[in-house]
């Protein structure tokens, strides 16, 4: 199975769906509408493709561009053939919120809950959509690149040793 090869069944299948496409060090990357991910990767793991394995689910924060400001990175894996594809969606600020792979995988759950938590991603129709890893109470998603990297109020350091 080659890039070229499942790029062209998910764009013949899905035509409006594709946004773009690459392949960083070798590895198939589409950018999908977000309307349109669970219906693509849905046809993936169903599909002669037997892209039936989801290896990662994780949030990306691009502050300097509003239009794609938060997005979902899904790693999926066909450990048949060894083929392994990143699909990409992107949203606004304002609308935070793509449909669950719950149904499709049971490991979704954890992943989901994972980047909800980080990154403020809302997954609809997900079963248990809380904090896994934050506490309940923190108030924000730390993975979000609205916050200081470090705490200006700390006293038990020494800025010399680190070279400043």
């Amino acid at each position: 199975m080659t890039n070229e090869f499942v790029l062209e069944a998910i764009t013949r299948e899905f035509p409006e769906s594709v946004i773009s496409s690459s392949e960083p060090y070798g590895m198939l990357t589409v950018e999908i509408k977000k309307d349109d991910i669970k219906k693509v990767i849905h046809y993936l793991k169903d599909s002669s493709l037997e892209i039936n394995f989801l290896t990662d689910v994780c949030g990306i924060h691009y502050p300097e561009t509003p239009e794609k400001e938060i997005g979902v990175i899904y790693h999926l894996h066909n450990m048949m053939t060894n083929f392994r594809i990143r699909l990409k969606v992107f949203m606004t600020r304002e609308n935070v919120e793509v449909d669950s792979l719950t149904e499709l995988y049971a490991g979704a759950n954890w992943m989901e809950r994972e980047t909800f938590d980080f990154y403020g991603i809302k997954f609809k129709g997900h079963p248990d959509l809380r904090p896994i890893l934050n506490m309940e109470d923190l108030g924000y998603h730390p993975m979000l690149k609205e916050y200081r990297l470090e705490d200006g109020t700390r006293t038990d350091k020494n800025d010399s040793m680190f070279g400043r």
